[in-house]
């Protein structure tokens, strides 16, 4: 007979098949095995367990994991035919959780979450010649002052004009979005800034953000970044 787990991998997998976008769903709240294989890359870690249910592949935020331990990842969601891009790699079914015992097990962060990122679902998607004004103000800064003066400017308010190139909603209750405004480079990353808000966005719109810099924040699951504008009010 099987266990409660193993029908809903089963599951999962069946309705993933019966439409074009791969499913999440949540089996039991906990799921532990010993680690047979570990494949990092740049933000995760995926690890291929063995637990009592059998095999099953698990990705988890970034972390030295051995091969040999003994984990558990929590708060799991079970995705059917997902591709890593990272990996090039297809995976019939895979678990995205928080490893417990670790940053990435911090409150508010799911598998949906570590799904979502990493699929690459949410990547830039409008990266082309951009040129938008900058805006007006005594806290008026472009995104490459922003990035590039992050220490003097962190916990400062500041307002950029931007054009959101990447939107990503509802992770960790805040929508999630990346802007440019035709500043810096990509050759050093100084030309795209991370927004947090609760504003509604989309890609192609140009938006007034207003916000406080926030620099180093780790917000586990492997959402970590140097420098950001945190809860930002959103103006178009």
């Amino acid at each position: 007979m099987k266990t409660p787990l193993a029908i809903l991998m089963v599951l999962a997998f069946a309705f993933a098949w019966a439409g074009e976008s791969p499913s999440l769903s949540r089996p039991a709240a906990v799921v532990k095995g010993e680690v047979l294989e570990v494949k990092d890359v740049e933000s995760y870690t995926y690890l291929r367990l063995k637990t009592k249910d059998g095999e099953i592949w698990a990705a988890v935020g970034k972390a030295p994991v051995k091969k040999g331990a003994e984990v558990t990842i929590e708060n799991a969601m079970v995705m059917s035919n997902f591709e890593s891009k990272s990996l090039k790699q297809t995976f019939q079914t895979i678990i995205f959780g928080n490893l417990a015992g670790t940053a990435g097990s911090a409150p508010g962060a799911t598998g949906m979450d570590l799904a979502t990122a990493h699929s690459g679902t949410a990547k830039v998607v409008d990266a082309g010649d951009i040129h938008v004004a900058k805006a007006t103000g005594a806290n008026a800064r472009t995104v490459a002052d922003i990035v590039t003066k992050s220490a003097e400017l962190k916990d400062k308010p500041v307002v950029v004009h931007a054009k959101v190139v990447k939107f990503n909603s509802g992770i960790m209750g805040k929508n999630w979005l990346h802007v440019r405004d035709g500043t810096g480079s990509a050759a050093d990353n100084t030309n795209d800034l991370l927004v947090t808000t609760m504003a509604p966005a989309k890609v192609g719109d140009v938006v007034t953000v207003k916000g406080v810099v926030h620099t180093d924040r780790d917000f586990g699951s492997g959402y970590a970044y140097k420098v950001l504008i945190e809860d930002a009010a959103l103006q178009q």
